[in-house]
């Protein structure tokens, strides 16, 4: 019973206040209290703990590396409190942050048309958007709903499909005139072959000749972590790309890119995912709202 009198929320709320305010005595006047009394608190904190959250100098407090997991632990759980309290007065209204992991691809192409849309059906709901081709750990990395493409690996992750695509070998007509335009996959040789600088399920480009499928690797010229990235790097003329149509159809159509190797497409398809972690129970009104403006308007097609 010890640890119900403990009030764990109101020293969480001193701690960050300490940390974001820079010290003691502003974190005091924000509490109406006296810094000897914000330090009493911090200390007994870090006894309950049984960890030093704080080194103390005369000029200046800095974070311990457990004092800065600590620091961002209680900063979320505060924000969770908030938006709890929030949607308890506002019924249903969804009210809070959600934080978004996704392609900077599809964070361009497709949600960004779209979000002036979802702030005026849910004003009360905030984003977070974190833009990587990188598949992340959504738990460890505090996410609500990652936008991915491809298979799905997890079985602890639930999935609301967003489409298909069909990836596309493009170049801009600059570069098209200064190499010339592959024909054949044995042309493509001698091309610079724009690649991802880290692990796919396929690492390369399936291509169908001759009724063979064949996996043609991309060359190490230039590598990139990033589809909107490689993009500009085929507009500027740097090589060929092999990248979602969705993200390049704007281009084809505006002639800043040409489709090439039409005729060697293996009528692969892309499949689009918003994926949560499922855990059991209702999801948040706040998470649920953005799954299902997702599978309405944000569809890739």
């Amino acid at each position: 019973m010890a640890r119900l009198e403990v009030n764990r929320s109101g020293e969480m709320e001193v701690f960050v206040s300490v940390v974001q305010l820079g010290g003691f005595s502003p974190a005091a006047r924000a509490f109406r209290m006296t810094p000897s009394a914000v330090s009493k608190l911090i200390a007994r904190l870090e006894e309950r703990l049984g960890t030093r959250l704080l080194n103390r100098s005369t000029r200046q407090l800095q974070l311990t590396p457990e004092g800065s997991a600590f620091y961002e632990r209680a900063r979320d759980i505060l924000a969770d409190l908030e938006e709890a309290e929030k949607a308890a007065g506002m019924g249903e209204q969804p009210v809070g942050r959600v934080r978004i992991n996704t392609s900077a691809s599809y964070a361009n192409h497709v949600l960004a048309p779209i979000l002036p849309e979802f702030m005026q059906r849910f004003p009360g709901i905030t984003l977070d958007i974190v833009q990587t081709d990188l598949v992340v750990d959504l738990l460890a990395e505090r996410t609500d709903v990652a936008v991915r493409a491809g298979p799905l690996k997890s079985s602890s992750l639930v999935a609301r499909k967003l489409g298909e695509t069909t990836p596309t070998i493009v170049a801009s007509p600059a570069y098209l005139e200064r190499c010339g335009e592959p024909r054949t996959i044995a042309e493509l040789e001698r091309h610079n072959r724009l690649g991802f600088g880290y692990a796919r399920t396929v690492d390369g480009w399936p291509l169908r000749e001759d009724g063979r499928n064949i996996v043609v690797p991309p060359a190490q010229w230039v590598q990139t972590n990033d589809g909107e990235g490689m993009r500009h790097l085929a507009l500027a003329g740097v090589g060929l790309a092999r990248l979602s149509n969705f993200t390049v159809r704007g281009d084809i159509a505006a002639g800043r890119l040409k489709r090439v190797l039409a005729h060697l497409d293996n009528g692969e398809m892309e499949s689009f995912h918003a994926v949560y972690v499922g855990q059991g129970g209702p999801l948040p009104s706040r998470i649920r709202a953005l799954l299902d403006f997702l599978a309405e308007r944000g569809r890739i097609s």
